[in-house]
């Protein structure tokens, strides 16, 4: 550690704190909250603060010192000189800029001390505002005025990633005396789309890149996560409860599942397009004129035809009409939207949990923040979530109409510029390609918050604008995981049975960074390092009861004739 207090990088960054962690040593700061986790190895942390941040008044949250960086550092016996840079989610912030707290969430980070523990070089970044850990709230990106905060939205869409990229090497080389042999980024969510703004714009800062159910599209899939509960409001004037939801879910699953129901996901939810409009057993008594209908849901779960279709026109996706779509063939399985019926994005996929959008709690709270932003107006949001000198959240989301959310959705198209293009949608990596990195990009298939569609859509405009699928897969491969939820787990639709009861589920077999095995990250190396590019990777549940490959897309898993269907080895991908 001698000498990185007083390490000179630019005349814009400052180091505010430098702590050696001893193993066996709780990992703490001043004012870190308990629980304190501790390390199993020596550790460094260097925390900085690059400006020049935002100006203004002391209670603003669009005030920001600048973009606060966290880099921590084996000892140097241990180090295996790579460096593993972490992005964040949601609208990012933390303690980074804190001298007094550790950055993600004030206390120890475990999955920066799992990654250091086995050598990596780790950073991690607030992206240019701090302040909270709860990494949904707005505010920031709004000056007091109601104007767009365009310096902290390009400190948060793209600076910070070419600061925390810069910072890290210089802090790296000064330790160590030496650079890294390679460098990656790793992120899931905003941290995936992080990754492809770092391909697309700054492709000479890592080797590869790890990019998980990126959210890149931005104000498309964002504007169209408030689709499900405009529906509700417009057509419905209530929302449809939990128990329903799940309950249409399962229906969902047993109607496309077959055997795989059981598992509670589909190997293939795209290629389902079960209507409960169509389904009598799915629907309330009287709805249809039907007298008793075998396996039909209970009261509690039974829905009304107007919820019915709802729930297909959430299924559907978002369309300027607020009309539920009909799927052409192949179109579900493409990334192609249903244009000529004025689908402008999709849902979730059948089998989902719902209640990530459509339940009977508040919207997502990003999702409305987005709309507040775009119109300028601080009141859409959802109460408690948004807050500005010009006003506060007022959930004025529940008043808009179809028309207002496409109004929202155009808006966003036109301020990319103020938004410092958070699309991320460019699908020209060709100067990646040159440079001979690589990225790999994975997608859950029950993603309940990024719909997965977004990531085959921009797949298939690399694939148009790249030279076609061979030359894509040289840099850029993509993989869908089957059962794989936003939160990096498993998704808990599956927990639930016709009746909405909640049951006990068989695990999907899904990556499993905490547990050392980090397949995906691994497969990364393996391909950057070694020349292995991964064509097939084999995930197993925790508990070891089911195991299913999966593949580079565009293959899937199909199950040989005969195979046990809960075993890897039954499955080849074509």
């Amino acid at each position: 550690m001698q000498g990185i207090g007083q390490l000179k990088i630019d005349p814009q960054t400052r180091i505010i704190a430098v702590k050696s962690f001893k193993a066996g040593e709780a990992v703490r700061l001043e004012n870190s909250p308990e629980p304190f986790p501790k390390t199993t190895a020596d550790v460094c942390m260097v925390k900085l603060v690059v400006g020049p941040g935002n100006p203004g008044p002391a209670d603003a949250p669009s005030t920001s010192p600048g973009i606060g960086i966290e880099v921590w550092l084996p000892a140097r016996a241990q180090w295996n000189h790579i460096i593993r840079a972490y992005g964040s989610g949601g609208w990012a912030g933390g303690y980074y800029a804190d001298a007094t707290r550790i950055g993600q969430n004030g206390g120890g980070n475990p999955l920066f001390l799992g990654a250091v523990q086995k050598g990596y070089a780790v950073s991690g970044s607030d992206h240019g505002h701090g302040g909270t850990v709860s990494g949904r709230n707005a505010s920031f990106a709004m000056n007091p005025d109601g104007s767009i905060n365009t310096v902290l939205w390009r400190d948060f869409a793209e600076r910070s990633l070419l600061e925390q990229a810069l910072k890290t090497k210089a802090v790296v080389k000064a330790y160590y005396g030496q650079a890294q042999t390679k460098a990656y980024f790793d992120g899931f969510s905003t941290g995936g789309r992080q990754g492809y703004k770092l391909a697309q714009k700054y492709p000479e800062q890592y080797d590869g890149i790890l990019a998980g159910a990126p959210a890149f599209n931005w104000t498309r899939f964002i504007t169209a996560e408030l689709y499900p509960q405009v529906v509700m409001q417009r057509d419905l004037g209530h929302t449809i409860l939990n128990a329903k939801l799940h309950a249409a879910s399962a229906r969902a699953l047993q109607s496309c599942g077959g055997a795989q129901a059981s598992w509670g996901f589909l190997l293939d939810p795209l290629a389902c397009a079960y209507n409960p409009a169509r389904d009598a057993a799915a629907l309330c008594r009287g709805e249809r004129g039907e007298a008793n209908v075998r396996g039909r849901s209970t009261e509690a779960t039974c829905l009304g035809a107007k919820e019915a279709q709802a729930l297909k026109k959430i299924w559907s996706g978002m369309t300027r009409g607020g009309n539920a779509t009909t799927p052409q063939p192949n179109t579900s399985r493409s990334g192609t939207l249903a244009s000529t019926q004025g689908q402008l994005w999709w849902g979730p996929t059948r089998g989902t949990d719902l209640t990530g959008l459509a339940g009977e709690q508040a919207p997502f709270p990003i999702a409305s923040q987005m709309a507040a932003l775009s119109l300028k107006n601080p009141g859409i949001a959802q109460k408690g979530m948004f807050k500005n000198a010009t006003g506060n959240a007022e959930d004025g989301w529940k008043k808009l109409s179809y028309a207002d959310l496409v109004q929202v959705y155009e808006k966003g198209l036109a301020m990319q510029a103020q938004y410092s293009d958070i699309n991320t949608d460019s699908p020209d990596l060709s100067a990646l390609r040159d440079r001979g990195a690589k990225v790999l990009s994975y997608h859950g298939l029950s993603d309940q918050l990024i719909m997965p569609q977004g990531s085959l859509n921009y797949f298939d405009r690399l694939v148009q604008k790249m030279g076609g699928v061979d030359k894509v897969q040289a840099f850029n491969r993509l993989f869908f995981i089957p059962g794989l939820g936003h939160s990096g787990s498993f998704n808990l639709t599956a927990s639930v049975d016709l009746n909405g009861a909640v049951t006990p589920f068989a695990e999907a077999p899904l990556p499993q960074p905490s547990t050392g095995r980090d397949e995906m990250f691994n497969a990364l190396r393996d391909w950057v390092e070694k020349g292995i590019a991964p064509e097939r990777i084999e995930l197993t549940a925790a508990s070891g009861k089911l195991s299913l490959p999966i593949c580079s897309h565009p293959k899937k898993p199909v199950l040989t004739t005969g195979a046990a269907p809960g075993v890897a080895s039954s499955y080849i991908c074509r």
